[in-house]
């Protein structure tokens, strides 16, 4: 589909990801973006931008957008969290299920409640970003990383099932983005436009998935022999900062 002339839905868009979703959109001539987030006061209105109100974990909130929103014809699922705990570091399962909830069932809730409206629409495309952790558990962020994996899991299942309509479902992974949410992460980064437009391009030219970085294609390409190739280091580094 062509970005020019689109009505779009961008979740988790006050910053970093989502706010340059926002712009890339409208640079490629976007109609209209809606902006969502929790604080629409975190929002930035302007020429083409419509702010809205909307956590994803609110799943009637949720369906309530999809019948206010009727002339949506693309949805980037940006929103996301991460608490940086390992699967069996963290205190209890609140963290892990939060994670759960925005990263896998708010993506999820969101592509199902619009499922309709980009239908009738003539079907559009739904953009999901996501990680190169959907492809490998770091200990560092392992229930991050597994919300991440259900999550792509789930996408892969929606670009079977919205086919038929003529939806367009594109998984975008990358590395680390120099974003708030990776802070504290010492390791190269690449930008949030990289992200951005690499995944506009996809969209407009009807490829389902997005390799951001060289990150991301080197361990998409270990999948087929994981064990091997992504497992033992990954292990090695979690071993030596055990001590």
């Amino acid at each position: 589909m062509q970005i020019a002339g689109a009505v779009a839905l961008v979740t988790g868009a006050n910053r970093g990801i989502g706010a340059e979703f926002v712009r890339g959109l409208l640079r490629r001539g976007a109609t209209k973006v809606y902006a969502a987030a929790r604080d629409t006061a975190a929002l930035t209105a302007g020429a083409g931008i419509v702010p809205v109100r909307l956590d994803v974990t609110d799943h009637d909130r949720v369906a309530a957008l999809a019948d206010e929103l009727r002339d949506v014809t693309l949805v980037i699922n940006n929103a996301g969290v991460s608490f940086g705990a390992p699967v069996l570091g963290a205190p209890d399962l609140a963290a892990a299920r939060r994670e759960m909830e925005v990263n896998h069932f708010g993506t999820l809730a969101v592509s199902r409640a619009f499922a309709p409206v980009l239908r009738v629409n003539g079907g559009g495309a739904v953009v999901n970003m996501l990680s190169v952790l959907s492809f490998m558990n770091v200990p560092d962020a392992g229930s991050y990383s597994a919300s991440k994996a259900a999550a792509w899991s789930a996408t892969n299942g929606l670009r079977i099932e919205l086919t038929g309509q003529n939806t367009l479902v594109v998984a975008v992974h990358a590395g680390f983005v120099d974003t708030d949410m990776t802070a504290r992460v010492d390791a190269p980064k690449i930008k949030p436009a990289e992200v951005v437009e690499a995944a506009l391009h996809a969209v407009e030219h009807g490829q389902p998935e997005v390799l951001v970085d060289d990150v991301s294609r080197r361990a998409k390409a270990a999948l087929p022999d994981d064990q091997a190739l992504l497992y033992p280091d990954l292990t090695a580094q979690w071993a030596a900062r055990q001590g």
